[in-house]
């Protein structure tokens, strides 16, 4: 197949025929779409790391959705196709989707515009895809920058859920979510689902959820490794907080019915959603409470009381990677963020359930 990275597009808002594009149409190979609004500091490090891996994709698309700070030029200068939609389309679902049209690969990977990927990243993700039952797949989650008080907390929190969390659901070939920021699907499934859906603000777990009910496979590869550029300051780590909160809430009261018919997935969920709930009520209204009625300092220890526990999954993860100093420092961060991340995720039960409010306003987080 002629390598399509190489050839210049120009910019454009009429899609592609597709009507007539069938499965059978595909041809073998993987196309890559970066949807991107106003990320021209990043991108480039993005299309980079795409274009120095050891099986390369044979096409990159980059949506240029109503950027104004030359994002589109970035693309240009580096060979990949650039695509305008007529107006920003609101959110990275709706940017992904609008470039499904121009795929004609059989596989189609969407990763944000501030992504990077260890060089073997596609090469591992794509053999999950041998498996004809498996209909999507996603990789091992770690900030780029690990900096900032937020950076710290959310590389703590990255390496114990993919070492732990992400390897159990694995086991069980139930991951909970295919990492929006990076993950491959099969170009056939995503056109029969009509692209990324944008009815939640969590488009990845919604999709992912969609897949377990409707029986198609998704898998977890470990080995692949990307990295995000993450929030670094409360500025915008409230905003990404905020929108994964309310996003887990909406699929929750999307997908219920469905997601109890799914073995492990119904646990994992329930699971996820009670110790959520439990603890952010235990940590922000609880322990205050009672710290002030006892009068006993001592009770402060319970915000680490399940650190030794945490600190098995983290050893784990972190001494292949040659982490381990940074991440006992970075663990005092952990719980800071695991505080005001209770505090976004009631909020959200709230507004969701309770007020019936539901936001479907996408906000950058950074």
């Amino acid at each position: 197949m002629e390598n399509l990275v190489t050839r210049r597009h120009p910019s454009h808002v009429n899609p592609p025929r597709e009507s007539s594009v069938t499965a059978a149409d595909l041809v073998m190979g993987l196309t890559v779409i970066i949807p991107a609004y106003n990320e021209a500091e990043f991108v480039g490090d993005t299309i980079r790391s795409l274009l120095a891996q050891t099986v390369p994709p044979d096409q990159i698309i980059l949506v240029d959705d109503g950027s104004t700070d030359g994002t589109g030029n970035v693309g240009r200068r580096a060979g990949i196709t650039v695509i305008r939609p007529p107006h920003n389309t609101g959110s990275k679902a709706g940017a992904q989707t609008f470039a499904l049209p121009w795929v004609r690969t059989k596989l189609v990977m969407a990763i944000d515009a501030d992504t990077t990927l260890e060089p073997t990243a596609v090469e591992r993700l794509t053999r999950s895809f041998e498996d004809p039952g498996v209909g999507a797949a996603c990789g091992f989650v770690l900030p780029r920058r690990i900096k900032t008080l937020w950076e710290r907390g959310r590389f703590v929190e990255y390496l114990f859920a993919f070492t732990f969390y992400k390897q159990v659901q694995e086991y069980y070939r139930r991951p909970m979510i295919s990492s929006g920021c990076f993950s491959m699907y099969r170009t056939d499934l995503m056109r029969r689902h009509g692209g990324w859906p944008g009815r939640t603000l969590a488009e990845d777990m919604d999709l992912t959820w969609t897949f377990h009910q409707t029986g198609v496979g998704v898998r977890f590869e470990p080995e692949a490794v990307c990295y995000p550029i993450e929030p670094y300051n409360f500025r915008f780590m409230r905003r990404q907080l905020r929108r994964w909160s309310h996003g887990f809430i909406q699929n929750i009261t999307l997908h219920w019915r469905g997601v109890l018919t799914v073995p492990f997935l119904r646990s994992a969920v329930a699971v996820a959603l009670w110790d959520a709930i439990v603890a952010s009520l235990v940590f922000l209204i609880v322990l205050p409470l009672l710290i002030v009625a006892l009068r006993s300092p001592w009770l402060l220890l319970a915000y680490f009381i399940d650190a030794p526990a945490i600190l098995v999954p983290l050893v784990i993860g972190a001494i292949p990677r040659r982490e381990f100093g940074r991440t006992l420092a970075s663990l005092p961060s952990f719980f800071v963020l695991r505080l005001v991340n209770g505090f976004y995720f009631l909020e959200a039960v709230w507004s969701e359930w309770f007020l019936r409010r539901s936001s479907l306003t996408y906000e950058k987080g950074h």
